[in-house]
């Protein structure tokens, strides 16, 4: 026992020795020229508006998905849908306000198949 508590004390030692010795010297490092300050735009929209969507459907990569906003004054409503790894679609529907804070309801079901028109096959003639 006396021999481990003699190693701890020595390596503990030897630790700090070491830190010490690799410890740096401060270096003077010269203060970088400040730039004149730009004035910032401080034109406020105080009743901002934007609408927005896209769409993705990529049969090549099997990416699905979407996304549409709109937003007037406060208030902010959307919804998006994606397409999880266990291949079902989520989808979100959010809104936003200063009274309620955000909110969302989100929905989980299969993804609706793609609709697939018949081809007509032309009549044999013999």
């Amino acid at each position: 026992m006396a021999f481990l508590k003699i190693t701890i004390v020595w390596l503990s030692f030897v630790a700090f020795t070491e830190c010490a010795l690799l410890r740096a010297a401060p270096v003077a490092v010269p203060a970088a020229p400040v730039a004149a300050a730009v004035p910032l735009a401080t034109e406020i929209d105080p009743h901002p508006q934007y609408a927005f969507a896209y769409n993705v459907q990529d049969a090549l990569t099997g990416d699905s998905k979407s996304q549409q906003e709109i937003r007037d004054g406060d208030i902010v409503k959307g919804s998006y849908s994606v397409v999880d790894a266990d291949g079902s679609l989520r989808t979100v529907f959010y809104t936003a306000d200063p009274i309620n804070g955000f909110n969302a309801i989100v929905q989980r079901g299969p993804v609706p198949a793609p609709i697939v028109k018949p081809v007509p096959v032309p009549a044999r003639l013999f």
